[in-house]
């Protein structure tokens, strides 16, 4: 184990390094390009014994790691914002194709108008393409999440996003610990995939079918997503117990002691939201704090159980669900706890969109503001 000061790109790029993957394909665009730059500099030094493949467009960077996931290589790429969106057809071909393939996005907004900074509204919009999404809140867990992204991958054979936010995260300096090599090799052996395609004994890949094959096979992707929850809980408790770190619960709470309201968010927000919860208890309002580590597949009946009888959920949306006045975790939410029988509450803000700060005081102020509505 060493300890490092960086930041959340340069955790990604030492966590890729040590997952000992096969090829990287990347196109640059802030605030991702440096995961691209780290990675070819180890390539080109000789410390990752891999593949680099400088393309002309996201669409093309996943074109090109979906297809060498296909011959069995452990593959790897990053992007954000606009990249995100342009990959999105792929996206589907990777999930349907039951691809293991593994790309961190940092969070970006979406144009337009044209914006640098962080918001959730690149990596929501994919949330039906059929990808397990994961969102780290510290550069530790980028780090951790990575290696636990390829260990659910290659077991369900299901594509892992791993989403941490832009410049936030991804520009900041701090402390996270590296594990020994050893270790991870244990942890993440050679990856040997069921099938794979090679020249020597042909094969296809996609093909067209009639919708007599084509629903179960949906229908069983719809149903391994489900599952990948208690794997990814299964395989976090096994890191733990290797390196001592632990990143493994759906949700992430915060002081739920005798807690009647609970304020739901995701990323960087969430972190300091644990202050804003601080800042409430102190004033003698019974909150707690929840900070969503999975968003696919959505841990509706984890939240049910977190929330006690007649509970208040205050929801923290860093992105817009357009058409409903809401954010897209509210609308989760929602449809997670519609059967609930007891007198749950449930309201929600968008905020930090574009970057938008967020200190642990103003999101205290907003709680405040869903309380009334809520009264």
């Amino acid at each position: 184990m060493k300890k490092i000061l960086d930041t959340g790109n340069a955790a990604c790029a030492l966590a890729v390094k040590a997952a000992k993957v096969d090829l990287v394909a990347a196109y640059p665009i802030t605030p991702q390009t440096s995961v691209a730059e780290k990675l070819a500099a180890y390539i080109g030094s000789g410390e990752l014994k891999a593949k680099y493949l400088p393309v002309e467009s996201e669409h093309s960077v996943m074109s090109a790691v979906a297809a060498a996931a296909t011959t069995g290589a452990r593959v790897f790429t990053a992007t954000s914002s606009q990249g995100l969106l342009y990959m999105h057809e792929i996206l589907h071909y990777a999930a349907g194709g039951r691809l293991s393939v593994v790309m961190a996005n940092v969070n970006r907004a979406v144009c337009a108008p044209w914006c640098l900074y962080v918001d959730h509204q690149d990596s929501v919009s994919q949330r039906d393409t059929g990808w397990i999404q994961l969102y780290a809140a510290s550069n530790q867990e980028i780090y951790d999440s990575i290696f636990l992204a390829y260990k659910v991958a290659e077991e369900i054979n299901i594509p892992v996003m791993v989403n941490y936010d832009g410049f936030l995260l991804s520009h900041s300096m701090m402390p996270f610990e590296t594990v020994d090599q050893e270790i991870i090799d244990q942890f993440l052996p050679e990856f040997i995939p069921d099938w794979r395609l090679h020249p020597d004994w042909g094969g296809t890949f996609g093909n067209v079918t009639p919708s007599d094959e084509y629903v179960p096979f949906r229908n069983r992707l719809s149903e391994d997503i489900v599952k990948a929850g208690e794997l990814l809980k299964k395989y976090a408790r096994e890191y733990e117990t290797l390196t001592g770190h632990w990143h493994g619960d759906l949700f992430d709470v915060y002081r739920p002691e005798e807690a009647e309201f609970f304020l739901l968010s995701m990323g960087s927000m969430a972190k300091e939201m644990e202050l804003a919860v601080d800042i409430l208890r102190k004033e003698g309002i019974p909150a707690a704090g929840l900070r969503l580590r999975v968003f696919r597949p959505f841990p509706g009946e984890e939240l049910s159980r977190l929330l006690p009888q007649d509970a208040k959920l205050l929801v923290f949306d860093r992105n817009c669900a357009f058409g409903t006045g809401g954010g897209v975790l509210l609308s989760e939410a929602k449809a997670a706890l519609f059967d609930r029988k007891d007198l749950i509450k449930i309201t929600g803000q968008m905020m930090g969109l574009g970057g938008e700060d967020l200190p642990a005081a103003y999101l205290a102020q907003k709680a405040r503001e869903m309380m009334e509505v809520l009264k």
